[in-house]
């Protein structure tokens, strides 16, 4: 006589369903080329300790209210209902994350930040600037899926912004979630510990820089345990 199915091992091996997130790619051009703001997660974090990766991190409830300034709309081709629909908060947990994790704020350079007094403290550092968030400056780059077999999973949308359009306000430092900050080669980075997922997003950044024409983020997934881009 079989055994009914039992409920709690099919709970365990459901994939976890992904939380979403938003990273940041910025980069800037040196004489040895374009070079990218990385910072090293702590060996205590639970989910990848020890990898040197862009800013960011999930969504909070407090992305999804405006920020009190103008944020101007983005298109984005070929995406899925919920990265549309979830776009301006990303845009905003993108900005969020990279003050947090590195100090820095990303103003827009020749924005007028209006008359409005921001609630949330973040909001209210750019009014201190005397310059809007740089909203317009973010443009998305490529979405990115933890494989099913981790026990942290989380969508995350990576944009792309070149440190020479906006103002960057602030010393490098952050809250310490991430270690060893400071820009790097583009070109230099193997002897780093870095995720395959962060190469191939890297990789589409510069390429992108070569091609500056508005194109459809990449989705990046794992299929048999290695990164599949489509």
């Amino acid at each position: 006589m079989s055994r009914p199915p039992d409920p709690d091992a099919a709970a365990a091996a459901a994939p976890v369903r992904p939380r979403a997130a938003a990273g940041l790619v910025l980069l800037r051009e040196s004489a040895a080329g374009p070079e990218v703001l990385l910072g090293r997660r702590s060996a205590r974090t639970r989910f990848m300790p020890g990898i040197y990766v862009f800013p960011g991190g999930r969504l909070d409830p407090g992305d999804r209210r405006a920020s009190g300034f103008a944020e101007p709309p983005q298109q984005g081709e070929g995406l899925d209902g919920a990265t549309r629909r979830l776009l301006p908060a990303l845009r905003r947990a993108a900005l969020r994350e990279t003050w947090e994790e590195t100090g820095l704020l990303l103003a827009d350079p020749a924005g007028d930040p209006g008359a409005a007094a921001p609630a949330d403290p973040l909001w209210r550092r750019f009014g201190d600037t005397g310059r809007p968030p740089a909203f317009g400056a973010l443009r998305l780059l490529a979405r990115a899926i933890t494989p099913p077999s981790s026990p942290i999973r989380y969508h995350t949308r990576f944009f792309l912004c070149r440190a020479e359009t906006v103002a960057l306000h602030g010393d490098l430092g952050g809250d310490g979630e991430l270690e060893d900050l400071g820009w790097r080669p583009s070109s230099a980075l193997d002897a780093l510990p870095m995720a395959d997922v962060t190469h191939a997003v890297l990789a589409e950044a510069l390429a992108r820089l070569r091609r500056p024409a508005e194109e459809p983020a990449r989705l990046f997934l794992y299929r048999q345990g290695r990164i599949r881009r489509r």
